[in-house]
């Protein structure tokens, strides 16, 4: 199906000077050397069309844990296992022969990137977002205010947040944000344990769950219905949740169904669905007989976190909407609850000095893929009007270029289409091979080959099949790092 959508290249091919009286001006073809900085799904989706369409390439893929992965790893849900299926098609690309994993590497740490320039033809920053947006309210610096990306860490044992402990012995989450991810920290909380026993969760995060006293999670959005940022997919696990009710504020569904007839079909099904779910709890049909309630509140804007030493309550205000944009009103609504996570987005950081990044937006200055140059010379009018504005051979994908939207298969398409760039300026020799490239310089630095992860992922699966867990996550990088060293490079 990208065969139509992108130009397949065949071959790289270019002259090469040879020193001495019997110089030949005879073309011969160098190796491209690429590398691509990040393990997650931006950078293995790019390596894979780059091995396609680019003969005889050569991937350096560098990611700063010892394993990889990255998203599909450490940010989807545990009870979503479908989903991690992609691993397997990145394990075929990271087995190519003209791929190496290089874990346990980190930008501006471990090297540079003025050192990846000068030792690969082309360089691909791909390392994601993590960091979390603020709301920057008063408060919000209380405990037991998180964020949602902070929580997930916790239960997916990203190494470095598993001593989190968040606090579950109140009564109430509230989630400040209405995005799947969001949901899915709504839905774990309010799972069964005897669900999440079946997943690879970590386990320190199953016996905390088992403590838990959390009966109600609020998920609160500052629009209304017509706007909820959660899928169709999501919403439909949670009303289909044993373990709790979902309750509607039926005042949030005004005006909402007449609206359904010029409603875009994904859009219509999912308010369909939340009308459906409103209608059968007005008739008294929800699920009287569980203790836990998952309540979506719509147009509230968080102004400030109420407690003292701790979280209390909630303070909102009331929205209204006005071209589908949320307008403060002069109504206030304060919600008690015990604990906070927000959700309203990451932001990626620069890993290294030498990157042209915008702090404001939060990701890597860019056009299309290609990192533009910090300083642009030519016209003033548009970015269309600059000749030579690119850093010739360096690339950007997935969240770090885009920010932080859309789903897998958003990403999936995004770095498709960067990796097709790169592929074009080889082709067009915008990237000169002037030379053969070194790649990275190992000695001295204690990196995860491929076999490496091999070795881990063969201990964490025998960790898992002992609890009757497909896997039981590794969280110390020490642990990883002594396994790995065992194992051939």
């Amino acid at each position: 199906m990208f065969r139509k959508a992108f130009p397949i290249v065949r071959s790289v091919k270019v002259a090469r000077n040879c020193s001495g009286r019997h110089a030949s001006t005879t073309a011969s073809t160098v190796q491209p050397r690429i590398c691509i900085v990040g393990a997650g799904p931006a950078g293995f989706y790019t390596a894979q069309y780059i091995l396609k369409h680019l003969d005889n390439s050569s991937i350096d893929i560098v990611e700063k844990l010892p394993v990889p992965f990255g998203l599909v790893r450490f940010g989807v849900a545990p009870d979503h296992p479908e989903v991690k299926n992609v691993i397997n098609t990145f394990t075929k690309t990271a087995e190519n022969p003209r791929v190496r994993f290089l874990g346990n590497l980190s930008l501006g740490k471990d090297f540079t990137l003025e050192e990846l320039r000068q030792r690969y033809h082309a360089v691909l920053l791909t390392y994601g977002a993590e960091q979390d947006n603020t709301l920057n309210i008063p408060n919000e610096t209380l405990k037991n205010v998180l964020s949602a990306r902070e929580f997930v860490a916790w239960y997916n044992g990203l190494p470095g947040y598993e001593n989190l402990n968040p606090d579950l012995s109140g009564k109430s989450l509230t989630l400040l944000g209405q995005g799947n991810v969001a949901v899915d920290v709504a839905r774990i909380v309010l799972s069964s344990i005897d669900e999440l026993k079946k997943t690879d969760i970590t386990e320190y995060a199953l016996e905390a769950l088992s403590r838990s006293q959390i009966e109600t999670v609020h998920l609160v959005g500052r629009r209304g219905p017509l706007q909820a940022a959660f899928t169709i997919k999501e919403l439909r696990e949670m009303l289909k949740l044993s373990t709790c009710s979902t309750e509607w504020r039926g005042d949030d569904f005004d005006h909402v169904e007449e609206s359904i007839p010029n409603l875009p079909r994904p859009r219509k099904r999912i308010t369909e669905l939340m009308l459906k779910s409103l209608s059968e709890q007005q008739q008294g049909q929800s699920k009287s007989t569980v203790s836990r309630r998952f309540q979506p509140v719509f147009f509230r804007s968080p102004i400030n976190i109420v407690g003292h030493g701790k979280v209390e309550a909630v303070e909102y205000v009331v929205n209204r909407l006005a071209d589908g944009r949320a307008i403060p009103t002069d109504q206030r609504e304060t919600i008690v609850t015990d604990l906070v996570c927000r959700s309203i987005g990451y932001r990626a950081i620069s890993m290294d000095n030498h990157i042209n990044f915008d702090e404001r937006k939060g990701c890597v200055n860019n056009a299309g893929g290609r990192v533009l140059k910090r300083n642009l010379t030519g016209s003033d009018q548009t970015i269309d009007d600059i000749e030579d504005k690119y850093e010739t051979g360096l690339y950007a994908s997935g969240w770090l270029a885009t920010g932080p939207t859309g789903v897998i298969l958003t990403t999936m398409n995004n770095s498709f289409a960067v990796a097709d760039l790169v592929c074009r300026d080889f082709k067009n020799n915008v990237i000169r091979m002037n030379g053969s490239r070194p790649g990275l310089d190992l000695s001295g630095k204690p990196y995860v080959s491929w076999n490496g992860w091999k070795a881990i992922d063969a201990e964490e699966m025998r960790l898992g099949a002992a609890k009757g867990k497909p896997r039981e996550k590794l969280i110390c990088v020490k642990t990883m790092l002594q396994i790995a060293s065992n194992a051939s490079k």
